[in-house]
């Protein structure tokens, strides 16, 4: 069995590193051919006092963000497989030995899961969110949507890597603030790698638990999307551009309609469209089907859409005005 690097950037994750730590103990992986390495990225909580109680290899990121903290990892790691975990989410204890099992069985350069998307805490506003990411609403990968049997795909979340791929391919575009795992699993794809998805591989995410945090999220998922074409990236598919363009036309025929009936007919075919087939599809997701819940998944999906979306607006305004 080969040796296994455990790599987790993090930066304030003092609610959630704990159990994501206690979940990897956990793993019926046998310990003494696994590391574990923790990145912080300059938290101001109590992050780093947790993780030193658990007596783990903690490295420091300055720089902060994300693929840093990666590529920080991936320099320090013994192991010949890689496995990137998230702060935010917790495994089942198979979830170290399915990854290096399939990664073998199907000769892949990275495997992944399925995710479980559950409240990060007990009340409607969380719950909402949970239930819309959990949905077609809200997500369009299969890792969140659910598969029913292994396949190739474009990417995974977190990732099962072979070592040996970040010296053919390249470690993390530190340009790339988010979506840097999306934007090296093309690469990796365009390589002629294989990435595969595989449903036994299971993990429990836990996502932002207020509008306000889920809308900034949101807004910054969408900003780096459109952004990173600035400095020549372009990894994005036509899904990662359905929010753009719903709120491009929504906007569109909003300001056209403040300036003739034609374009209030407009509007009111394209967001009346898009109402009715939201409300359709929320009332499927809506715990038992109560009315009290449609307010609070309304909200969250439009913040899903429409926050997305303004990002990235934004994102190519920046672009052209630096």
């Amino acid at each position: 069995m080969p040796f296994v690097s455990i790599i987790i950037p993090c930066r304030n994750e003092e609610k959630f590193i704990g159990q994501c730590l206690d979940s990897i103990i956990k793993q019926d992986y046998p310990k003494e051919i696994l590391e574990v390495l923790v990145v912080d990225g300059a938290s101001q909580d109590k992050t780093r006092k947790i993780v030193e109680s658990y007596k783990l290899k903690l490295l420091d990121n300055p720089q902060k963000f994300t693929p840093f903290g990666l590529n920080i990892g991936i320099k320090n790691a013994k192991g010949e497989v890689i496995i990137r975990m998230d702060a935010h989410a917790n495994y089942e204890k198979d979830y170290i030995s399915q990854c290096v099992k399939y990664l073998r069985e199907y000769n892949a350069d990275n495997v992944g899961g399925v995710i479980r998307t559950l409240p990060s805490q007990d009340t409607t506003e969380a719950k909402a969110i949970a239930a819309v990411l959990s949905s077609s609403l809200g997500a369009a990968s299969l890792f969140r949507l659910g598969a029913k049997k292994p396949g190739e795909v474009d990417t995974v979340f977190g990732g099962c890597y072979k070592k040996e791929v970040f010296s053919k391919v390249g470690l993390f575009d530190e340009r790339m603030i988010r979506s840097q795992d999306i934007e090296f699993n093309k690469r990796l794809k365009k390589a002629g790698g294989k990435i595969i998805l595989v449903p036994d591989i299971v993990s429990v995410y836990y996502p932002q638990s207020t509008f306000k945090g889920f809308l900034k999220h949101n807004f910054s998922d969408g900003f780096w999307v459109t952004y990173p074409l600035k400095f020549g990236v372009r990894y994005f598919s036509l899904r990662h551009l359905a929010p753009l363009f719903l709120t491009l036309g929504t906007l569109g025929s909003l300001i056209f309609g403040l300036l003739s009936f034609f374009g209030r007919l407009i509007f009111v075919l394209i967001f009346g469209s898009y109402l009715l087939f939201i409300c359709l599809t929320i009332f499927k997701i809506s715990p038992k089907k109560r009315l009290k819940y449609f307010p609070y998944l309304m909200t969250a999906v439009f913040i899903r859409h429409f926050g997305y979306g303004s990002g990235s607006i934004i994102g190519l305004i920046k672009i052209l005005i630096p």
